[in-house]
């Protein structure tokens, strides 16, 4: 990909995240917003790999600086859980970084790829949030405390798995379409 397509593709990206985790916080849909995805797809797709760790990342950043200043419902920093949020993404994005170029393969054998990184990627953001949730304290400092906590974010893991898959089958599977009609254009051509 060159490198202007590169930036465009991770502007959008940024903002398509940032977007989605503002609506879905003002329309109290928790837990929806693709980033995770967002943060596999650009650790797969953007061959720049500053910049791939920079569009999750970003994406966070802008959400979370708008929640901060101008919305009621919540804060936009709120405390070390938080970090954890920020280095599940940067692990995703490292993740999607080891996916292979699928572009050539069978639509099966590129579906059964997103879908083993993405259900990846859901667990290992669902385990390292949840571990800063815990280290922050809610619900005690010890195994009865780990446990709730990671029992009480079920709910929060059934959205999120949801808006993971979803998000990676969108980014992925435009993202085959595109390069299987650019390849046949140029073997036109």
């Amino acid at each position: 990909m060159k490198r202007n397509n590169s930036i465009l593709l991770a502007a959008g990206l940024v903002f398509i995240g940032a977007a989605s985790r503002i609506v879905n916080l003002e329309m109290s849909l928790f837990n929806l917003a693709p980033v995770a995805a967002i943060a596999l797809f650009s650790g797969a797709v953007i061959k720049d790999k500053r910049l791939s760790f920079i569009v999750p990342l970003l994406s966070l950043l802008v959400a979370d600086i708008y929640i901060e200043l101008f919305s009621s419902i919540m804060s936009g920093f709120y405390g070390i859980q938080q970090l954890f949020v920020y280095m599940a993404m940067a692990l995703i994005t490292l993740v999607g970084t080891r996916m292979k170029n699928m572009e050539d393969s069978k639509p099966a054998a590129y579906t059964m790829n997103v879908l083993g990184f993405s259900l990846t990627s859901s667990a290992l953001f669902f385990i390292v949030s949840n571990f800063g949730s815990f280290l922050y304290g809610m619900y005690g400092m010890d195994l009865n405390g780990l446990i709730t906590t990671y029992v009480m974010a079920i709910p929060f893991y059934q959205k999120s798995f949801a808006s993971d898959m979803i998000g990676s089958g969108l980014f992925f599977g435009a993202y085959y379409m595109v390069q299987k009609a650019m390849l046949a254009r140029t073997q036109r051509a």
